[in-house]
């Protein structure tokens, strides 16, 4: 009998073209900072979370999901909210610390190394927990809120001018704070059980809501950003510790 020549499995074009995009936003966004244009670096971080956002949307309404896909968006969401936020932070603010003698200069690449690190053990973590973990949550900071904090921080101050060299003994710490978030144990609410379809209703009042964010978006859009990410950030750790002082107040009420 014949030998039949192996299948070669295809891709599907369209949610992987969003996942080829989200990675340029990123390349683009390490090249700009290279460059110091970091503002724009800042920018086309959030643009790539924009399409990482929507890639598996796509694939979710066209039944186009693979695994593929799904090792293709984390390693594009390694180089956009890994290594490019890490190297803005470094571009922008932590390299500076080596004018202050060899040390502090190791202090800033490692600073700017711990962010990226923490992140790439945050996907690897992710994709191996994936089929047991509980969808309306994530365990640690999410990689693209990370870069939010990180990026909104950068693009707030080069908008009132404030140089990153002047920050370089506190960017340091906001590297590796957002880094080890991203591999803590802290719950953070996931919104995917946020309605989307077309039969999913919501209250009015999240209209209100969502107009009043677009106008304050508008209005001032890194420090709005930086703000909701900032709250954001901080909700995993708040409501982590709530929930065991609940769960010990209920264990003492049984014991009662």
């Amino acid at each position: 009998m014949p030998v039949r020549a192996p299948r070669h499995r295809g891709i599907y074009l369209l949610p992987n073209l969003f996942t080829t995009g989200a990675m340029f936003a990123g390349f683009y966004a390490i090249i700009a900072s290279i460059s110091g244009f970091y503002a724009d670096a800042a920018v086309a971080v959030f643009f790539a979370a924009v399409l990482d956002g929507m890639d598996g949307r796509v694939a979710r309404m066209t039944g186009t999901q693979s695994e593929f896909g799904v090792q293709y968006d984390s390693l594009s969401d390694l180089v956009s909210f890994g290594l490019a936020p890490s190297l803005v932070l470094y571009t922008w603010s932590l390299s500076a610390l080596k004018d202050f003698g060899p040390l502090w200069g190791k202090l800033g690449w490692a600073a700017a190394f711990i962010y990226a690190a923490c992140a790439a053990l945050r996907l690897a973590r992710f994709n191996t927990q994936v089929s047991v973990i509980d969808k309306r949550y994530f365990q640690g900071l999410a990689s693209p809120a990370a870069a939010g904090v990180c990026m909104s921080f950068v693009w707030s101050m080069e908008k009132f001018d404030v140089p990153g060299a002047e920050l370089c003994f506190v960017v340091p710490f906001i590297a590796v704070i957002t880094g080890l978030l991203m591999v803590s144990r802290f719950r953070y609410y996931s919104f995917k059980s946020l309605p989307t379809g077309d039969r999913q209703r919501v209250p009015f009042g999240w209209m209100v809501g969502a107009v009043l964010l677009l106008a304050l978006l508008i209005l001032d859009t890194p420090r709005v950003l930086l703000a909701g990410f900032t709250i954001y950030l901080l909700s995993g750790p708040v409501m982590t510790l709530w929930g065991l002082a609940e769960h010990r107040r209920r264990g003492r009420r049984g014991n009662a």
